[in-house]
């Protein structure tokens, strides 16, 4: 678990991303060590049979079950959630995936927001059937939606704010109290924002799930995931994970946990260029539209002014011309990058409806916002005058 020296209760979030590591070896680093070990040793076999007596995480038996670097990382976000404990996993999908199965049972239902990622999406819609797990979509845009569907077996309600990739945001506080009336979980899926924008958990999120391959890591480099939230769910999610082995690498926490130190300083970089190409696209006369929470303009401002530190790194636009201009913008491209990744320190484009949304059925994506013609950009760490050059030269080209 991270040192004890620094309490998460006494110093500001930037100082615990930086200061929040293991206890020092004998060798005195400043750096945190990477513990590259699949396994741990004992110092009698008396040790050994009582280290696997239980299932207590702080004791390290093997890398699946537990690592003190992954321990330094998952401690890092559970401590800038405002979380009590957390659990990292190999890929944000398999944090997803592994929260589904380990609270959800046959015969069980589940609310979700319907403007979900594409591969949330698919699990909810093939793979949670399998197992007799019934979904229901609910619209973020109209709250009033939730309270109808819910049912006597709902165990669980799950949403993304931002939304992937229409940036729907959704009163957090209005959910929470919806979901302590209920009995239900409480999942919010935080990727879009980072503990550095929002805190889920001060609104009643009981677990929170994060992509830490995106704007965690911020260059691209290593995949990941990370559930945080209640010491007594996270306990189970963590049986869940040691005992199927969706297990986060040493290697890739070492770089997360780095990553991290530099998180808030980030944010704060990609939401002000952000913030800058949204103003530009806005006055566009090639742009129908265009989608950002800290703009004037967009449906949720208030809330997202409310509950957001700043509007995050994505924007998302609509190009006049459907899905032959959306594509022939991306090939206009120059400076920006054709990638189906976020969060990176490079700007980044996508055309959702013919790749991570393709997926889903026309009707399905346009009731959550995805038309043909909408193109999602990940904005970088760039000067952002030479990401807006590059967005108005291909928009001109396209």
């Amino acid at each position: 678990m991270p040192d004890n020296r620094f309490p998460s209760d006494t110093f500001g979030p930037e100082t615990q991303a930086i200061r929040l590591q293991r206890n020092r070896t004998g060798e005195k680093e400043h750096s945190t060590p990477l513990f590259l070990t699949s396994s741990f040793v004992y110092d009698s076999a008396e040790d050994m049979a009582a280290a696997f007596s239980g299932d207590n995480p702080d004791v390290n038996i093997y890398s699946r079950f537990s690592n003190p670097t992954v321990d330094e990382f998952t401690g890092k976000v559970a401590a800038l959630e405002g979380a009590e404990a957390g659990v990292a996993t190999s890929t944000g999908m398999a944090a997803v995936f592994s929260t589904f199965m380990s609270f959800l049972s046959q015969g069980d239902h589940i609310l979700s927001a319907s403007a979900v990622f594409g591969s949330t999406h698919t699990i909810l819609t093939k793979y949670l059937p399998k197992w007799g797990i019934e979904h229901s979509y609910f619209d973020m845009n109209k709250p009033e939606s939730m309270e109808p569907l819910i049912r006597p077996n709902t165990k669980m309600l799950y949403l993304e704010t931002p939304s992937n990739p229409g940036l729907d945001i959704i009163d957090l506080d209005l959910v929470g109290a919806l979901c302590r009336k209920h009995d239900m979980l409480f999942v919010v899926d935080n990727c879009f924002a980072t503990p550095a924008v929002q805190q889920p958990t001060r609104y009643g999120a009981d677990l929170v799930i994060h992509s830490a391959t995106k704007f965690m890591d911020g260059q691209g480099r290593v995949l990941g995931g990370v559930v945080v939230g209640r010491e007594d769910l996270i306990h189970q999610l963590y049986l869940m994970v040691r005992n199927t082995g969706p297990s986060l690498s040493p290697f890739n926490a070492w770089v997360l946990s780095k990553s991290l130190e530099t998180l808030h300083l980030r944010m704060d970089k990609h939401a002000e260029n952000a913030l800058q190409l949204a103003r530009v696209l806005e006055q566009n006369r090639h742009v129908l539209n265009v989608k950002y929470p800290f703009l004037e303009s967009h449906p949720q401002y208030a809330v997202a002014k409310r509950q957001m530190r700043n509007g995050g790194g994505i924007v998302s636009f609509e190009v006049a011309g459907g899905l032959d201009r959306g594509r022939r913008f991306l090939n206009a491209l120059n400076l920006v990058s054709m990638t189906n990744n976020l969060g990176d320190s490079r700007s980044i484009a996508s055309h959702p409806a013919s790749t991570t949304h393709s997926k889903l059925s026309e009707a399905e994506r346009a009731a959550v916002g995805i038309t043909a013609g909408l193109v999602r950009i990940s904005v970088g760490l760039e000067t952002v005058a030479d990401i807006i050059r590059d967005v108005e030269q291909a928009l001109e080209r396209s």
